[in-house]
């Protein structure tokens, strides 16, 4: 299948699947020709709106230039101690032995980070609690009706689809409410201020609406917490399988931090520690599938594609060719020390799309992640419980959705576990790199897309 274009069905519908990077990243760049559509962002639509997640191109370069100056480098540097302090208390009660949702705690993280980014605090804990409960609902009952083409499944009084269309009516209820609040405050220097600043400006560009700015901040709430959740969580997940990395990932943020919060001149020096992530994004990327229409005919790899045609890529199917990366199924961090090269011919790594609509947020995210992990590895290990681990199934993302684990605090760690935590730890049996594990690592679970 390498190559080229490959004809699919989508339901009654024949779609063509883009499998080398260079015509990826050929299709990435013509956003004019190949514009976000198809079944998939039909739906994110009626979830999101037309924010920048989802706008037409036409729309695009407006909506990127109002929102960019939050996803700056000097930006996202200056975020670095909210992530790592947000890290530090999730793990605060946690006692050795203790066995924890790894899923759930992953994406409250996110949630909280990305909420008080956009929100500060108009969003209290309660709200930001409700608002994740309410993302891991519309997560779950997403890619279905991205991929079902029969509107009228998801009419019906189900208990499912119940629960999705109240988690999206709620989610869109605390956004209203938070701006609403915000309006009656003090103007915040965040998205959220920004938006509002833009919506009374008066200038060459069109201000921004009410409605973009609700459909703005739930487009980047629901997508800057689902996929660095499952990021992190997959991370967790292939290191308790791979002790080896796991050991050098400890030396490295021992050697940087000795113990304390990480900060923005640290992220520089956490050299492997990103390594683990980028190999993470590679082996297990949140984002697997995506969708383009054509706007216009036009040609793709010597076949003509008529106009209103969908076309769709997937960065888990590239990230797995041993053309660019040999041994795909392995998880070697190591490949990422090699530098720029190391991404594979033809650009070959897309975790974060590619081209003038790439993720606006793959700074921040990186951050994050980078903080999160180092924060966490520096004080914990996770280890999976003895039986079977369930295989990541493709949803809106990939990832694993209700990873548990039992979380054990590190004794080698510069200044020792904390004394509550080592005091209160049970003996937990060791388990085996490979225990109980019924698959082999990416095991080729999605690829019937």
């Amino acid at each position: 299948m390498r190559g080229d274009l490959v004809e699919i069905r989508l339901g009654p519908q024949r779609a063509w699947m883009v499998c080398h990077p260079e015509l990826v990243h050929q299709m990435l760049r013509d956003t004019r020709t190949f514009d976000k559509g198809g079944p998939q962002y039909e739906r994110l639509r009626a979830l999101m709106g037309g924010g920048v997640v989802t706008c037409p191109h036409s729309e695009h370069r407006r909506q990127r230039r109002l929102l960019q100056p939050t996803f700056r480098p000097a930006a996202v540097a200056g975020h670095t101690d909210l992530m790592a302090e947000e890290t530090a208390s999730l793990f605060r009660d946690w006692r050795g032995g203790q066995r924890v949702d790894v899923s759930a705690a992953m994406l409250g993280l996110t949630t909280r980070l990305i909420s008080r980014v956009l929100l500060s605090d108009a969003l209290g804990p309660a709200a930001a609690d409700e608002v994740r409960r309410c993302l891991a609902a519309i997560v779950r009952g997403l890619f279905v009706r991205t991929v079902v083409p029969v509107d009228v499944l998801f009419r019906l009084p189900t208990p499912a689809n119940r629960r999705y269309r109240r988690a999206v009516e709620r989610t869109h209820e605390l956004v209203d409410a938070a701006i609403a609040e915000r309006r009656r405050g003090a103007p915040r220097d965040d998205l959220l201020g920004l938006l509002l600043a833009a919506a009374d400006q008066d200038g060459e560009q069109a201000p921004a609406t009410d409605q973009e700015i609700h459909d703005q901040l739930v487009s980047l709430l629901l997508t800057g917490s689902e996929s660095p959740s499952m990021c992190l969580a997959s991370t967790f997940g292939l290191l308790a399988r791979h002790p080896e990395v796991e050991h050098r990932l400890h030396a490295e943020v021992d050697s940087v931090l000795a113990g304390r919060l990480p900060e923005a001149g640290d992220l520089p020096r956490l050299v492997y520690t990103r390594a683990v992530l980028t190999e993470t994004l590679r082996h297990s990327p949140p984002g697997w599938l995506f969708t383009r229409v054509t706007t216009r005919e036009t040609q793709l790899a010597g076949r003509r594609l008529p106009r209103g045609t969908t076309v769709l890529y997937s960065p888990y199917l590239l990230h797995h060719d041993a053309a660019s990366f040999p041994e795909p199924e392995r998880f070697l961090p190591e490949r990422w020390l090699e530098g720029e090269a190391a991404a594979g011919p033809h650009g070959a790594l897309m975790p974060f799309s590619a081209g003038s609509r790439k993720c606006i947020g793959d700074l921040f995210s990186m951050a994050e992640m980078t903080v999160a992990l180092a924060t966490l590895a520096g004080r914990w290990r996770l280890r999976h419980p003895p039986g079977p681990v369930a295989p990541p199934r493709p949803g809106a993302t990939l990832g694993p959705r209700s990873l548990t684990m039992i979380c054990e605090p590190r004794a080698d760690a510069p200044g020792g576990a904390s004394p509550r935590a080592a005091a209160q730890a049970p003996s937990v049996p060791a388990v085996p790199a490979e225990a109980g594990d019924t698959r082999r690592d990416g095991d080729q679970d999605v690829h019937h897309a």
